[in-house]
């Protein structure tokens, strides 16, 4: 009887690699629970209109997903829920007024471009739904920057404070979700509620959303704003804008972040300062979405610099090991 031999390849060239003994669709499934509270605030507060701009923006990015692949021959992988959670963090960012095509435009960069060309899940090296918001951002800036509620356009808590304008909203206001912004960053309180539930279920860790929005705080209650106490310029920046929902939904994840404990660390404070300097110099009010892209590009090298050397291997071995190869190089000239 001939037996049959077959090679194994593993390719572990992509994140994520060894993060959970939990399986996709499980995690994905947890995102989605924990953005809930943040749901229900966004329709009470802006009506139940601001579900069909969710439900267009999952469904679109579902079939995007379906179709793509389908067309492709390749694996049918909607089951396990990573475009569905793409499409709602993708509708999350969006004003509450987006007309019903936006969220379409959105998905299909999102899911196509950002995700589906480099290979899928994993293989992506940008946060899709950060990278569909982009996209619109560059295409749509007007519809974008438009907050309308009841008909009545709005400037966001980050608009005043950045045009020296007094604000007309108290911490409360900004810590329980009282204020115009986009679906899913007006309540730091419900952000934080999804984000306890991610971290009892181990779906994070405290690493990049505490240096994350750590950062943030220390920088803006050192170098405060005229017109504010540095306390209240502080919380301020801390409560408002996308800063919660990008600290703990966008920055941490697995594909676009690193795996090493202490380049999460590195990530989180390069996420928050470049927020921060973006927020002070740049012409957009708010820089979350773009330091956390930034960061995206760097988290391959963070990890790199901080990969430790196979067990049992020591630095002189490395040393050894980098000389032989100079040396062969130099040989081979």
């Amino acid at each position: 009887m001939k037996e049959n031999k077959e090679r194994i390849v593993l390719d572990v060239a992509y994140q994520p690699q060894v993060r959970t003994n939990t399986d996709t669709r499980r995690i994905m499934l947890d995102v989605i629970l924990a953005l809930l509270p943040a749901v229900i605030v966004s329709v009470i507060h802006f009506g139940a209109r601001v579900l069909i701009v969710m439900a267009t923006s999952v469904v679109s990015a579902v079939f995007f997903e379906w179709a793509y692949r389908k067309l492709l021959k390749k694996t049918n992988t909607i089951g396990d829920l990573t475009a569905a959670l793409t499409g709602l963090l993708m509708a999350m960012t969006l004003p509450p007024q987006s007309p019903w095509w936006m969220p379409i435009i959105g998905t299909l960069f999102a899911i196509v471009v950002v995700k589906q060309l480099y290979g899928g899940l994993g293989k992506n090296f940008l946060n899709p739904a950060l990278a569909g918001r982009a996209f619109l951002m560059a295409s749509y800036a007007a519809i974008m920057g438009n907050i309308t509620i009841d008909g009545v356009t709005s400037a966001t808590p980050l608009s005043y404070m950045y045009s020296g304008e007094p604000m007309p909203f108290t911490m409360g206001n900004l810590f329980l979700g009282q204020i115009p912004g986009c679906i899913g960053e007006i309540s730091a309180l419900a952000l934080l509620i999804g984000g306890v539930y991610l971290l009892i279920r181990k779906v994070i860790t405290w690493r990049i959303p505490v240096a994350f929005i750590g950062t943030v705080a220390v920088l803006t209650l050192i170098f405060g704003h005229a017109g504010y106490s540095n306390v209240d310029w502080m919380l301020a920046n801390v409560l408002s804008g996308g800063l919660m929902l990008g600290a703990i939904f966008m920055a941490t994840d697995y594909a676009t972040s690193p795996v090493t404990m202490p380049g999460q660390l590195l990530y989180g404070f390069g996420c928050g300062a470049l927020t921060v300097l973006i927020r002070y110099f740049g012409g957009y009010p708010e820089g979350v979405s773009y330091a956390i892209l930034i960061m995206n590009l760097c988290a391959w090298a963070i990890d790199k610099g901080f990969c430790r050397p196979q067990f049992g291997v020591t630095k002189e071995d490395i040393a050894a090991q980098k000389a032989a190869a100079k040396a062969a190089k130099e040989a081979a000239k």
